[in-house]
């Protein structure tokens, strides 16, 4: 079992080498310039690494993509064995990252709590209080409550 520090590193690596050679090395069509790596993770026992990346563009253009980066697997991988100098070079998934539709949902959650608080204050305009215009007490108020509680406690 490797250490997190030594998995991290590696991880790094495995991003920066397939990011390079995604943008240099590979002439497949459907890796143009609109897929970019975001992040990747690797195994504790440094087997394994998960590579995530997003495409800019629609459906078709995501799933070419995923097509293109499952045939440019095996390049990739020893891109990376190269690059790394370990006993046993991870395998590789690439997975679709969600980053961008989180934030796209996120952003509409926040356009409808912008809506509903406008909702509120247009509500709100003409509105008065319910109680008194200035439900706080004031110094002189004390005053008239501490006579008050004498005159109960002398009955």
């Amino acid at each position: 079992m490797a250490d997190n520090a030594r998995a991290k590193r590696l991880a790094d690596l495995i991003r920066e080498v397939v990011a390079q050679k995604l943008q240099r090395g590979i002439k497949d069509p459907r890796l143009g310039t609109h897929v970019t790596i975001t992040d990747t993770r690797v195994t504790g026992d440094l087997r394994e690494a998960t590579v995530f990346y997003t495409v800019y563009g629609d459906d078709e253009e995501r799933k070419e993509a995923a097509a293109g980066l499952e045939s440019a697997k095996g390049i990739l991988r020893s891109e990376v064995g190269r690059a790394a100098g370990v006993k046993f070079t991870p395998t590789l998934t690439f997975v679709a990252d969600a980053l961008p539709d989180t934030a796209r949902t996120i952003e509409d959650l926040l356009d409808k709590a912008r809506a509903s608080d406008e909702k509120v204050r247009e509500a709100s305009a003409g509105a008065a209080y319910a109680g008194e215009a200035d439900p706080y007490r004031k110094p002189g108020d004390d005053e008239a409550d501490d006579t008050a509680e004498k005159d109960d406690a002398a009955e």
